[in-house]
């Protein structure tokens, strides 16, 4: 899913979502180690608990105090002794790596997880003091309204074992777990503080309206008075019906695949096959932009499950990974481009079409948003997929892409017309010369010295996250898919293809999208190009399109969109 990168509001929190969740380690003589992430939404500590086994070999979990508190993630590897600390978390795709300083006591390194940041760990005391505030835990929702401009937010507490902790949901604007940090109360006085918005929160506590009553307060900005009213005892997830849940009608299998022609990349994945079917018919999905797991997880929902588990009762075999670097992943996601995420796809592809059971001459690819990209890539392989979904795919360059759901985001989110045409027109100075670029090292060169205050502003991103801003457009992967241009791939593509988008999509908007593949596709006798109305860009039954709706609906998958892809690729596979 290419998110446009300047939209830091819908960017940072798709980061934070994996910071947040974060990893585990590991230190000899049971020890626990804790550390403090600074990242442009706040400070977030790490508590690492290790012990030793029997063997020799150690254990670590690692738990996110100010995000998910009593929650342990396993680590994969830990290397640790006097000189050094090393961990590796498969299932975010993490790896820290530290060095002991023995003045300062404690390992001093870098966490690595798209970006990196600094990060030291040092000893907890046993006396280490753990801030348990009671009566305040549970679920509280309230409006905020700046001038006219009204926004819903959802602040969530809960005490663990390790204390009280925080986070903060922006449901208008799409984002979710944000860090809060300094929460504290006083007899009935409550503060806290929202370092990503550079909020302060004092409040009265009325325990008979089980309410909060205080001014929301912002550098520049006018205090206003928010109402937090508590809802719920207990943080429950959102309801997500059309997850599946056991007994599965098909083997489900683990597995794990090497490319060949990339060192050090191994592809996890998970292989649905219908029971008792011979030769049928096969699949892989590509998921779209960014680090994505085999199911292309995002807020609880997970599309690609879903999508699997449909085919897959419909008689379709199926394949899912995590991204390179990513999850159970091996590999680095993070120097890596739409090319190299490509010939990934074509060494799961090659390999499902050995697997006993499976029509080698049946087996296509599912590729969504920036999967749709590479989709085509694949089909002038050699060995290239018998048929092409392309769900989201592009029909424009990639440049076109990003300005286009750059104005069509900002609009959504309430951006003035004059305001969203300032940011385009700095979004287009800005693209056009990173596009010029040999590499991401190039882009920052040429990058750096526009980026002013007033240009930062003129972009809509504060200044105090210049960095963050420089790391997510100076990777060799937004070079590239600035530049790319899908017309020429799907001007060679003979093979069937299903190309769907969404009415409602806002970051592969489909007027322009499907007219370019269109013309991309008018040779092929077997092109299917539809638009699907009311549906955005995950396929949900949508209002606006916009991404905050993405969290807020139920349904991971429109049924109907389903059937249509289901049937589509039945009647080709079946001539």
């Amino acid at each position: 899913m290419p998110f446009h990168p300047l939209l830091s509001r819908v960017i940072l929190p798709v980061l934070l979502s994996f910071l947040l969740s974060l990893p585990a380690l590991a230190q000899a003589a049971s020890q626990d180690w804790i550390g403090t992430l600074e990242t442009p939404a706040g400070s977030m500590r790490l508590l690492v608990k290790v012990s030793d086994n029997e063997d020799g070999s150690q254990t670590a979990f690692l738990e996110s105090l100010d995000q998910a508190p009593g929650q342990n993630i396993p680590v994969t590897e830990i290397v640790l002794d006097a000189d050094q600390m090393r961990f590796h978390i498969s299932n975010l795709g993490a790896r820290y790596a530290g060095r002991w300083n023995a003045d300062a006591q404690r390992y001093e390194g870098e966490f690595q997880q798209g970006m990196s940041l600094p990060l030291n760990f040092s000893r907890v005391e046993e006396t280490a003091a753990v801030n348990i505030i009671d009566g305040l835990d549970g679920r509280w929702e309230a409006v905020l309204d700046r001038e006219g401009t009204l926004l819903n937010l959802v602040l969530n507490i809960e005490t663990g074992p390790h204390g009280t902790s925080a986070t903060l949901d922006s449901v208008d604007q799409g984002v979710y777990d944000i860090p809060v940090t300094g929460l504290s109360r006083d007899a009935d006085q409550v503060t806290l503080r929202v370092p990503m918005a550079n909020v302060t929160f004092a409040a009265a506590f009325d325990a008979g309206t089980d309410a909060m009553i205080g001014d929301w307060t912002r550098p520049g900005f006018p205090d206003v008075q928010v109402t937090f009213s508590r809802t719920s005892l207990e943080i429950v997830a959102p309801p997500r019906p059309q997850t599946p849940q056991a007994p599965f009608p098909y083997a489900i299998t683990e597995v794990r695949i090497d490319n060949p022609e990339a060192e050090g990349v191994t592809l996890a994945g998970t292989f649905t096959q219908p029971r008792g079917a011979d030769r049928v018919p096969a699949v892989i999905l590509v998921s779209g932009s960014g680090p994505q797991d085999r199911d292309e997880s995002i807020w609880e929902h997970r599309p690609f499950a879903v999508l699997a588990d449909h085919l897959s009762r419909q008689g379709v075999a199926v394949l899912r990974y995590d991204d390179r670097g990513f999850a159970d992943s091996t590999g680095d996601f993070a120097t890596s481009t739409s090319r190299d995420f490509a010939s990934d796809a074509m060494a799961v592809l090659r390999w499902l079409r050995a697997q006993p059971g499976i029509d080698p001459n049946q087996v296509g690819v599912i590729g969504h948003s920036e999967g749709g990209l590479i989709a085509p890539i694949m089909a002038a392989e050699l060995d290239a997929p018998d048929f092409l979904v392309l769900l989201a795919g592009p029909g424009t360059t990639g440049r076109q892409i990003v300005l286009e759901q750059s104005a069509l985001i900002a609009g959504a989110a309430g951006g003035s017309a004059e305001d969203v045409e300032e940011m385009v027109e700095a979004l287009e100075i800005m693209t056009a010369e990173a596009a010029k670029a040999q590499d991401g090292a190039d882009v920052r060169a040429r990058i750096t010295p526009m980026l002013t205050d007033e240009f930062m502003a003129r972009l809509g991103v504060p200044a105090d996250q210049k960095e963050l801003f420089l790391v997510q457009i100076t990777r060799d992967w937004y070079v590239d898919f600035l530049n790319h241009d899908p017309i020429p791939y799907l001007q060679a593509v003979d093979q069937p293809v299903l190309a769907i988008i969404g009415s409602l999509d806002l970051q592969v908007p489909a007027p322009s999208n499907l007219a370019g593949l269109r013309r991309g596709l008018a040779h092929n006798a077997d092109a299917t190009i539809l638009e699907l109305k009311g549906l955005n860009h995950m396929f949900q039954p949508a209002q606006t399109g916009t991404i905050a709706e993405y969290a807020q609906i139920e349904t991971t998958f429109d049924p109907e969109a389903l059937v249509l892809i289901s049937d589509w690729i039945t009647e080709r596979t079946t001539r």
